[in-house]
Protein backbone atom coordinates (compact mmCIF):
# COMPACT_ATOMS: atom_id res chain seq x y z
CA UNK A 1 0.00 0.00 0.00
CA UNK A 2 1.87 3.35 -1.21
CA UNK A 3 1.61 6.14 1.34
CA UNK A 4 -0.50 9.04 0.97
CA UNK A 5 -0.09 12.52 1.47
CA UNK A 6 -2.19 15.44 2.11
CA UNK A 7 -1.23 16.58 -1.62
CA UNK A 8 -2.89 13.25 -2.72
CA UNK A 9 -5.69 13.70 -0.84
CA UNK A 10 -8.44 15.64 -2.70
CA UNK A 11 -11.94 17.03 -1.19
CA UNK A 12 -14.62 16.33 -3.76
CA UNK A 13 -17.70 18.78 -3.72
CA UNK A 14 -20.81 16.99 -2.52
CA UNK A 15 -24.67 18.10 -2.25
CA UNK A 16 -26.93 17.66 0.77
CA UNK A 17 -28.89 15.07 -1.15
CA UNK A 18 -25.78 12.82 -1.11
CA UNK A 19 -26.42 12.09 2.54
CA UNK A 20 -29.86 10.11 1.86
CA UNK A 21 -27.74 8.59 -0.87
CA UNK A 22 -25.04 7.53 1.90
CA UNK A 23 -27.91 6.21 4.00
CA UNK A 24 -29.60 4.33 1.08
CA UNK A 25 -26.07 2.24 0.57
CA UNK A 26 -25.50 2.01 4.12
CA UNK A 27 -28.98 0.31 4.24
CA UNK A 28 -27.71 -2.05 1.52
CA UNK A 29 -24.56 -2.56 2.99
CA UNK A 30 -26.61 -3.66 6.69
CA UNK A 31 -28.58 -6.00 4.86
CA UNK A 32 -25.45 -8.38 2.76
CA UNK A 33 -24.43 -9.60 5.92
CA UNK A 34 -27.20 -9.13 8.30
CA UNK A 35 -25.90 -11.66 11.02
CA UNK A 36 -22.21 -9.49 11.17
CA UNK A 37 -23.71 -5.81 10.94
CA UNK A 38 -26.61 -6.53 13.51
CA UNK A 39 -24.72 -8.13 15.85
CA UNK A 40 -22.16 -5.49 15.52
CA UNK A 41 -25.07 -3.34 16.99
CA UNK A 42 -25.81 -6.11 19.80
CA UNK A 43 -22.51 -5.80 20.68
CA UNK A 44 -22.88 -2.21 21.32
CA UNK A 45 -25.77 -2.15 23.04
CA UNK A 46 -25.07 -4.95 25.17
CA UNK A 47 -21.86 -3.04 26.21
CA UNK A 48 -23.98 0.53 26.85
CA UNK A 49 -26.58 -1.77 28.84
CA UNK A 50 -23.28 -3.14 31.23
CA UNK A 51 -22.08 1.04 31.62
CA UNK A 52 -25.90 1.95 32.28
CA UNK A 53 -25.54 -1.50 34.55
CA UNK A 54 -22.10 -0.11 36.29
CA UNK A 55 -24.16 3.62 37.13
CA UNK A 56 -26.92 2.08 38.52
CA UNK A 57 -24.75 0.19 40.74
CA UNK A 58 -22.92 3.08 42.20
CA UNK A 59 -25.81 5.24 42.32
CA UNK A 60 -24.40 7.78 39.36
CA UNK A 61 -27.58 6.82 37.04
CA UNK A 62 -27.68 11.14 36.30
CA UNK A 63 -24.62 10.48 34.18
CA UNK A 64 -26.19 8.77 31.82
CA UNK A 65 -27.51 11.18 29.61
CA UNK A 66 -23.68 12.97 29.76
CA UNK A 67 -21.88 9.01 29.26
CA UNK A 68 -25.04 9.01 26.09
CA UNK A 69 -23.98 11.79 24.60
CA UNK A 70 -20.77 11.12 24.96
CA UNK A 71 -21.23 7.98 22.71
CA UNK A 72 -20.98 10.67 19.96
CA UNK A 73 -17.37 10.95 20.60
CA UNK A 74 -16.57 7.17 20.53
CA UNK A 75 -18.61 5.93 17.75
CA UNK A 76 -16.41 6.81 14.81
CA UNK A 77 -13.61 4.51 16.43
CA UNK A 78 -15.98 1.83 17.72
CA UNK A 79 -17.66 1.54 14.04
CA UNK A 80 -13.73 0.61 12.37
CA UNK A 81 -15.27 -2.85 11.31
CA UNK A 82 -18.23 -1.51 9.65
CA UNK A 83 -16.49 0.91 7.89
CA UNK A 84 -13.71 -2.97 7.08
CA UNK A 85 -17.19 -4.36 5.61
CA UNK A 86 -18.44 -2.18 3.35
CA UNK A 87 -14.61 -1.15 1.87
CA UNK A 88 -14.80 -5.07 1.29
CA UNK A 89 -17.92 -5.23 -0.45
CA UNK A 90 -16.67 -2.21 -2.43
CA UNK A 91 -14.02 -3.88 -3.63
CA UNK A 92 -16.32 -7.18 -4.33
CA UNK A 93 -13.47 -9.10 -1.39
CA UNK A 94 -15.03 -11.84 0.88
CA UNK A 95 -14.64 -11.83 4.70
CA UNK A 96 -14.90 -13.39 7.42
CA UNK A 97 -16.19 -12.27 10.81
CA UNK A 98 -11.75 -12.19 12.21
CA UNK A 99 -11.73 -9.81 9.21
CA UNK A 100 -14.17 -7.30 10.84
CA UNK A 101 -13.18 -7.45 14.30
CA UNK A 102 -9.47 -7.08 13.33
CA UNK A 103 -9.76 -4.65 11.17
CA UNK A 104 -8.40 -1.99 13.24
CA UNK A 105 -4.56 -4.23 12.14
CA UNK A 106 -4.85 -1.96 9.15
CA UNK A 107 -3.23 0.98 11.17
CA UNK A 108 -2.91 0.29 14.85
CA UNK A 109 -1.20 2.90 15.85
CA UNK A 110 -2.76 5.52 13.60
CA UNK A 111 -6.43 4.07 14.94
CA UNK A 112 -4.83 4.69 18.64
CA UNK A 113 -4.21 8.34 18.11
CA UNK A 114 -7.63 8.83 16.90
CA UNK A 115 -9.36 6.76 19.89
CA UNK A 116 -7.26 8.52 22.25
CA UNK A 117 -8.51 12.14 20.89
CA UNK A 118 -12.05 11.08 20.74
CA UNK A 119 -11.36 9.81 24.54
CA UNK A 120 -9.89 13.32 25.03
CA UNK A 121 -13.26 14.94 24.15
CA UNK A 122 -15.00 12.21 25.81
CA UNK A 123 -13.70 12.88 29.29
CA UNK A 124 -13.43 16.83 28.70
CA UNK A 125 -17.30 16.41 27.54
CA UNK A 126 -18.11 14.35 30.87
CA UNK A 127 -15.95 17.21 33.31
CA UNK A 128 -18.32 19.93 31.89
CA UNK A 129 -21.76 18.17 31.97
CA UNK A 130 -20.22 17.10 35.99
CA UNK A 131 -19.62 20.65 36.91
CA UNK A 132 -22.45 21.95 35.18
CA UNK A 133 -24.71 19.22 37.15
CA UNK A 134 -23.08 20.58 40.22
CA UNK A 135 -23.92 24.00 39.41
CA UNK A 136 -27.47 23.63 38.61
CA UNK A 137 -27.94 20.79 41.47
CA UNK A 138 -25.18 21.51 43.71
CA UNK A 139 -24.14 18.19 46.01
CA UNK A 140 -27.14 17.01 46.43
CA UNK A 141 -27.88 14.40 43.90
CA UNK A 142 -31.41 14.13 42.84
CA UNK A 143 -32.83 10.43 43.46
CA UNK A 144 -33.67 8.15 41.39
CA UNK A 145 -37.69 7.87 41.33
CA UNK A 146 -37.42 11.91 40.98
CA UNK A 147 -35.12 11.95 38.59
CA UNK A 148 -37.26 12.37 35.84
CA UNK A 149 -38.96 15.43 37.80
CA UNK A 150 -35.62 16.99 38.36
CA UNK A 151 -34.38 17.07 35.16
CA UNK A 152 -37.60 17.73 32.84
CA UNK A 153 -40.11 19.47 34.91
CA UNK A 154 -37.70 21.97 36.71
CA UNK A 155 -36.54 25.38 36.03
CA UNK A 156 -32.85 24.32 37.05
CA UNK A 157 -33.58 21.02 35.26
CA UNK A 158 -34.55 22.50 32.00
CA UNK A 159 -31.69 25.26 32.22
CA UNK A 160 -29.00 22.14 33.18
CA UNK A 161 -30.42 20.38 29.78
CA UNK A 162 -30.18 23.87 27.75
CA UNK A 163 -26.77 24.73 28.74
CA UNK A 164 -25.47 21.18 28.90
CA UNK A 165 -26.81 20.17 25.31
CA UNK A 166 -25.50 23.56 23.69
CA UNK A 167 -21.93 22.92 25.26
CA UNK A 168 -22.49 19.02 24.26
CA UNK A 169 -23.49 20.19 20.64
CA UNK A 170 -19.71 22.23 20.61
CA UNK A 171 -17.98 19.46 21.68
CA UNK A 172 -19.52 17.20 19.91
CA UNK A 173 -19.27 19.10 16.17
CA UNK A 174 -15.76 19.77 17.04
CA UNK A 175 -14.68 15.74 17.52
CA UNK A 176 -17.43 15.11 14.44
CA UNK A 177 -15.37 17.71 12.22
CA UNK A 178 -11.69 15.90 13.08
CA UNK A 179 -12.95 12.44 12.67
CA UNK A 180 -15.69 12.67 10.51
CA UNK A 181 -13.65 10.56 7.37
CA UNK A 182 -10.72 10.53 9.00
CA UNK A 183 -11.00 6.96 10.63
CA UNK A 184 -12.45 5.75 7.49
CA UNK A 185 -9.48 6.64 5.71
CA UNK A 186 -7.06 5.52 8.43
CA UNK A 187 -8.70 2.10 7.20
CA UNK A 188 -8.68 2.66 3.56
CA UNK A 189 -5.35 4.16 2.29
CA UNK A 190 -1.73 4.09 4.54
CA UNK A 191 -2.28 7.58 5.91
CA UNK A 192 -1.16 8.96 9.52
CA UNK A 193 -3.34 10.14 11.49
CA UNK A 194 -2.41 13.94 11.10
CA UNK A 195 -2.75 14.24 7.89
CA UNK A 196 -6.32 12.12 8.16
CA UNK A 197 -7.33 14.80 10.85
CA UNK A 198 -6.36 17.72 8.56
CA UNK A 199 -8.27 16.05 5.58
CA UNK A 200 -11.14 15.55 7.47
CA UNK A 201 -11.27 19.15 8.99
CA UNK A 202 -11.51 20.26 5.14
CA UNK A 203 -13.97 18.19 4.21
CA UNK A 204 -16.25 19.47 6.88
CA UNK A 205 -14.88 23.33 5.98
CA UNK A 206 -15.26 22.76 2.25
CA UNK A 207 -18.45 21.01 2.41
CA UNK A 208 -20.33 22.58 5.62
CA UNK A 209 -24.30 21.92 4.58
CA UNK A 210 -24.25 18.64 3.51
CA UNK A 211 -21.66 18.06 6.48
CA UNK A 212 -23.84 19.44 9.39
CA UNK A 213 -26.76 17.76 7.73
CA UNK A 214 -25.23 14.39 8.11
CA UNK A 215 -23.96 15.40 11.79
CA UNK A 216 -27.45 16.17 12.49
CA UNK A 217 -28.71 12.42 11.37
CA UNK A 218 -26.05 10.65 13.11
CA UNK A 219 -27.30 12.95 16.31
CA UNK A 220 -30.99 12.23 15.74
CA UNK A 221 -29.81 8.31 15.34
CA UNK A 222 -28.12 8.24 17.96
CA UNK A 223 -30.89 10.02 20.15
CA UNK A 224 -33.89 7.18 18.86
CA UNK A 225 -31.32 4.58 19.40
CA UNK A 226 -31.05 5.46 23.21
CA UNK A 227 -34.53 6.31 23.44
CA UNK A 228 -35.84 3.46 22.70
CA UNK A 229 -33.85 1.98 25.84
CA UNK A 230 -30.82 1.37 23.64
CA UNK A 231 -32.66 -0.88 21.28
CA UNK A 232 -32.68 1.40 18.41
CA UNK A 233 -28.51 1.16 18.65
CA UNK A 234 -28.88 -2.96 16.90
CA UNK A 235 -29.85 -1.06 13.62
CA UNK A 236 -28.85 2.63 13.76
CA UNK A 237 -25.36 1.78 14.77
CA UNK A 238 -24.49 -0.71 11.60
CA UNK A 239 -26.78 1.75 9.64
CA UNK A 240 -25.08 4.83 10.35
CA UNK A 241 -21.39 3.29 10.54
CA UNK A 242 -21.67 1.64 7.10
CA UNK A 243 -23.02 5.02 5.85
CA UNK A 244 -20.33 6.54 7.23
CA UNK A 245 -18.19 4.80 4.64
CA UNK A 246 -20.19 5.78 1.86
CA UNK A 247 -19.76 9.65 2.93
CA UNK A 248 -15.99 8.88 2.69
CA UNK A 249 -15.54 7.33 -0.34
CA UNK A 250 -18.04 10.45 -2.23
CA UNK A 251 -15.85 12.90 -0.23
CA UNK A 252 -12.30 11.80 -0.43
CA UNK A 253 -12.18 8.12 -1.35
CA UNK A 254 -10.00 9.62 -4.67
CA UNK A 255 -6.73 10.17 -4.00
CA UNK A 256 -3.69 9.78 -6.42
CA UNK A 257 -3.46 6.70 -7.95
CA UNK A 258 -6.98 5.89 -7.08
CA UNK A 259 -9.72 4.89 -9.49
CA UNK A 260 -12.77 7.06 -9.32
Amino acid sequence: MVAVTLADIQVQPIRSDNVWRWLSAGWSDLWRSPAISLGYGLLVALLSYLVLGCLYFFDAVYLFLPLAAGFMFGGPIIAVGLYEMSRRYSEDRPFVLMDVMGAVRHAPLQLAYMGLVLLLFALLWIRIATLLFALFFGSATPPLETLFESLFLSVQGVAFLAVGTATGAVLAFAAYSISAVSIPLIVDRDVDAMTATIASLAAVRDNFVPMTLWAWLIAVFTAVGIATLLVGLVLFFPLVGHATWHCYRDVLGRTEGTPA
